[in-house]
């Protein structure tokens, strides 16, 4: 069981259905799985379990996907090596 806590509603991530061209690589480069494949199109799942790390943004060939790829997970990495206890991503 993972001790991480995702905090809701915070993720700078957004999707535009009608931009995307079904190629799957949003879901094929997530780390954490916040898109899925159905059908012809992308769906997002999972959107609070974003790091922010703008590997779907980048991948995306029709430009359907927008993140201000922050620091979100780096300060909680940092902070876990310095033994400060609090939020992750």
């Amino acid at each position: 069981m993972s001790n991480f806590q995702y905090l809701t509603g915070v993720v700078t991530l957004e999707y535009d259905k009608k931009s995307c061209i079904g190629c799957g690589m949003c879901a094929l480069v997530c780390p954490h799985g916040v898109f899925t494949l159905e059908g012809k199109k992308a769906r997002l799942t999972e959107r609070d379990r974003c790091m922010e790390c703008g590997a779907c943004m980048k991948n995306c060939p029709a430009s359907a996907i927008t993140v201000t790829a922050g620091e979100g997970c780096v300060r909680g990495v940092i902070n876990e090596l310095l033994g400060i206890e609090g939020p992750c991503c």
